[in-house]
């Protein structure tokens, strides 16, 4: 009933309206600016800046998860950064998005990255007892950061 797969180029519409299905789930809609074009580039061109896997359901698609490398210098070894795990609302609880996380952990740990890493809002209550049933463990003691738009902007002209 479940595969997953590696994504391929073929699949980078199916990808940009899953995409946009997490975006609006997460109520984020509005920012994203992504286009098929930057899927197909950065993920299947010859410097592949993030890995795909889709899950299917009787063949039909009905989640992915998204992930990248980040290197950390006091383990001295990559890590695995979970950017995003979704699943189709009408596929959930059917042990979908713990396949697909697990499918990712697997891939970290034959590639020996030293963790798998995510975030996660902190409104969605489903998914942090989710993540929190698998014994993740939350960084509380840790903000994330962004510079983002017009500060990255700022920051960036700096360096001139």
């Amino acid at each position: 009933m479940l595969s997953i797969r590696p994504a391929t180029p073929e699949d980078v519409p199916l990808l940009s309206r899953l995409i946009h299905e997490l975006a609006d789930y997460e109520h984020l809609a509005h920012e994203v600016a992504m286009k098929e074009e930057d899927l197909a580039r950065d993920g299947f061109g010859s410097q592949p800046k993030f890995r795909v896997v889709m899950a299917e359901w009787d063949g039909q698609a009905v989640g992915y998860a998204l992930f990248f490398e980040f290197y950390s210098s006091f383990q001295g070894r990559p890590g695995l950064f979970l950017d995003d795990l979704f699943v189709r609302p009408e596929f959930r609880k059917k042990g979908i998005g713990r396949a697909l996380l697990a499918h990712v952990a697997g891939i970290a740990w034959k590639e020996k990255h030293f963790c798998m890493r995510w975030e996660v809002l902190d409104w969605n209550a489903p998914a942090i007892k989710f993540y929190s049933d698998l014994g993740a463990s939350f960084l509380d003691e840790w903000k994330s950061a962004v510079l983002i738009g017009d500060p990255l902007q700022a920051v960036a002209e700096e360096a001139k």
